[in-house]
């Protein structure tokens, strides 16, 4: 197929030819006008400049000495940048800056190359003040009939081109000094001694405080495709950041982190960047991660991330490594119109030996050593949509594929099988060795304990024992929903299982590292049968505390009643079942005739109804035995006198000095004496060994929780309904 020719008449070509010659002409005499202007130009910029920093932010700009050194390249001398009242945060001796032109017609400033010699940044806190606060300061223009909201995803485009656009293809440092000063405690200096880019290879050497260490920022960075592949390190050492340690009390170190920028464009609507971020021997050590040091070999993620209108998020086509396993994590935070949180995590199924030798170094001790063979595969959802948190949704699922132990680990899981010693801990500090097996006389099996107590406990603590694996998700689901709704941790969604392994088999230290082990052991022991429930519940019932230094029903019923653990009462058991989530206030719940307080009473008719209907007691409109529950005759004359009430309601609950001062009987006898009524080297051998000599100790902490009783039965009856 052929064209058609088209014949241009001559005179509309020379025409064309004229027109475009003209506006040359015209461009070239604009030029020329601009070139032979621009440092006039170039000086009533700079000093709009400089008046804007002032109005805006307070910020006293002073250049020295400054001019065109090229087509688009200005030098700049003695430069300063001091914020109003503050000490001075930059000064510079020499810089040049070149822009790119041709985005420079379209009101883009692209710099094209960078010279720096001998600058210093300096970042000063004081208290509450800083040299960087100025960035708050800014004046917002009036607009009041602005109603649209900010998009997200517009502004993270802006802004990564922003930054994108400022990173030079061509850089030479020389001498860059960083200084942190932090209320004169905390000192971090960085020396930039070189740092270039050229033809996109970056290259850098940073000294670290007076040469203590040497970094290393090195790569290949291409703005104008926005990619860049940078490799952070130390010569001969591991990266190490004392400042977090003098300041957050937080050891980290590293060999290498690497960051991959490999695109960044609309994706629909949305604004997506795709990248990855990977580390070596990462090492966190913090009190409230971990009492030891926490290594992480090798991980790596290969992230999406999605920025909408109204939401961050983390694609689910991401993927972290970490060593040879690996899974898929989903986060979304939704800014508006209400808050939405999102979390869900998915690992394929893949080898059980490979996800547990995955496990950083040092966040499982007691695992340690553990073989085991077969598959696994995890799923967790997590939804919360802060204008209606009691729609929560969370389910989290370990699904095992011909799985099993091949060999345990540093700890004996199954130790609980037979007779073992139990150590309670106090404030960290062992209390005592109690034996649990027959040596022990208060030690009692549980075909000998009474069903009334075992009713009420599980009950109260753990209602779906018997036929869960460890976990009951809307327990924690609920526990989710409470804590948000009083924006601070007010109740668990522990299991027994959970409470057992976790006064059996690990350290007393609050961490997060306990607690993922924790769940771990517990998912082992209840999947693999490792452990009866019948014999984790006796064990459970022998170790509970129950009081000061009161462990177990055996020492708490003979204790309190002067009983064996077969012969309580309904009554008896549900007040047995209501002191374990708070055992040291149980004196506290007495009157003085050893009868038991009013206040108490709604929690027995509460309880008994639950387990009335449940089928686990006879129905009673009397109390279900509350009447009927006296304190041992031979404690009754250590408790306060029934005039000396507290007011719940009068003191700050978390304040140590809001607690009165009250006053035990007979101050003229010693502790030991009113407890038993003999001097102490009269005290029989069996007293000694349950400790009652501490039982009755009235701290400022025993008030407050005294005072909180109320308020917990409360919550307690929520918990109930799990």
């Amino acid at each position: 197929m052929h064209l058609p020719k088209i014949n241009i008449p001559k005179k509309y070509i020379k025409a064309g030819a004229w027109v475009i010659g003209i506006l040359l002409v015209a461009l070239i005499i604009l030029g020329s006008v601009a070139y032979s202007k621009r440092e006039a130009l170039l000086q009533k910029m700079m000093a709009k400049a400089i008046k804007k920093a002032n109005d805006n932010y307070g910020l006293d700009v002073k250049i020295g000495k400054a001019g065109f050194s090229g087509l688009a390249t200005v030098d700049m001398k003695d430069i300063s940048v001091v914020p109003k009242d503050r000490d001075t945060l930059t000064t510079i001796s020499d810089l040049s800056v070149g822009v790119k032109l041709f985005p420079l017609l379209f009101g883009n400033v692209n710099v094209a190359e960078l010279k720096l010699d001998n600058g210093k940044l300096n970042v000063v806190l004081k208290d509450s003040l800083t040299n960087l606060d100025f960035i708050l300061k800014r004046k917002k223009k009036d607009n009041p009939d602005k109603t649209t909201k900010t998009d997200l995803s517009e502004l993270a485009h802006d802004l990564l081109n922003q930054v994108l656009d400022k990173i030079p293809e061509d850089m030479e440092m020389k001498n860059l000094l960083f200084t942190l000063n932090d209320n004169d405690t905390a000192k971090v200096t960085l020396l930039t001694t070189t740092a270039t880019i050229d033809d996109g290879d970056l290259k850098s050497t940073i000294l670290v405080n007076n040469n203590e260490s040497t970094w290393h920022v090195n790569g290949k960075i291409k703005p104008s495709k926005q990619q860049m592949d940078v490799l952070f390190f130390a010569d001969n050492k591991k990266v190490e950041l004392p400042y977090l340690e003098n300041k957050l009390h937080a050891k980290i170190s590293f060999d290498t982190i690497r960051t991959e920028l490999k695109n960044a464009d609309y994706s629909g609507d949305n604004f997506k960047i795709t990248g990855s971020w990977s580390i070596q021997n990462l090492l966190i050590n913090h009190p409230k991660i971990a009492a030891n040091d926490i290594i992480v070999k090798n991980a790596k993620i290969d992230a999406d991330l999605m920025v909408g209108s109204n939401f961050v998020a983390l694609d689910s086509s991401s993927t972290v490594f970490l060593k040879d396993a690996s899974f898929h994590p989903y986060l979304k935070y939704t800014l508006s119109p209400d808050k939405i949180y999102e979390v869900k995590i998915h690992a394929d199924e893949q080898d059980a030996q490979a996800m547990i030798n995955a496990f950083p170094v040092g966040l499982f001790e007691s695992l340690e050593g553990l073989q085991v063979k077969g598959k696994v595969k995890y799923d967790l959802n997590f939804y919360l949509d802060s204008s209606t948190p009691d729609s929560l949704r969370f389910n989290s699922t370990l699904t095992p594929y011909d799985f099993k132990i091949v060999k345990l680990g540093k700890t004996d899981l199954q130790k609980i099988n037979n007779v073992f010693v139990y150590t309670p801990y106090e404030k960290g500090k062992p209390m005592r060795d109690i034996t649990i097996g027959p040596s022990n006389p208060n030690y009692t099996p549980l075909s000998e304990i009474s069903s009334n107590f075992k009713n009420a406990l599980l009950t109260s603590e753990d209602p779906s024992f018997f036929t869960h694996h460890g976990f009951v998700e809307e327990s924690i689901r609920k526990s989710f929903v409470i804590n948000f709704k009083k924006k601070k941790f007010v109740r668990g969604g522990s299991t027994i299982s959970m409470q057992l392994v976790k006064n059996v088999f690990l350290s007393r230290n609050k961490t997060l590292a306990r607690k993922a082990e924790e769940i771990l052991i517990v998912w082992l022991i209840e999947n693999n049968r490792l452990v009866s429930k019948q014999r984790m519940l006796e064990v459970y019932f022998n170790i509970i505390e129950m009081g000061r230094n009161i462990y177990g029903i055996g020492e708490a019923s003979r204790q309190y009643f002067g009983k064996s653990p077969s012969e309580l009462n309904i009554g008896e058991g549900i007040f047995l079942a209501n002191i374990v989530p708070n055992p040291k206030i149980a004196m506290f719940k007495f009157q003085g005739d050893g009868s038991l307080k009013e206040y108490m009473l709604p929690y027995f008719r509460y309880m008994g109804r639950i387990m009335a209907r449940r089928g686990l007691t006879p129905a009673d409109t009397s109390g279900y035995g509350f009447y009927n529950v006296r304190l041992r005759e031979g404690l009754r004359q250590y408790l306060l006198p029934d005039s000396a009430k507290v007011d719940t309601t009068a003191f700050d609950p978390d304040s140590e000095a809001s607690a009165p001062p009250v006053k035990m009987q007979d101050e003229s006898k010693s502790l030991f004496d009113r407890l038993f009524g003999r001097s102490r080297k009269d005290k029989d051998s069996t007293s000694r060994n349950l400790g009652v000599e501490d039982t009755l100790k009235k701290s400022k902490k025993d008030l407050r929780r005294e005072r909180r009783e109320k308020r917990r039965l409360e919550k307690e009856k929520e918990k109930l309904t799990n």
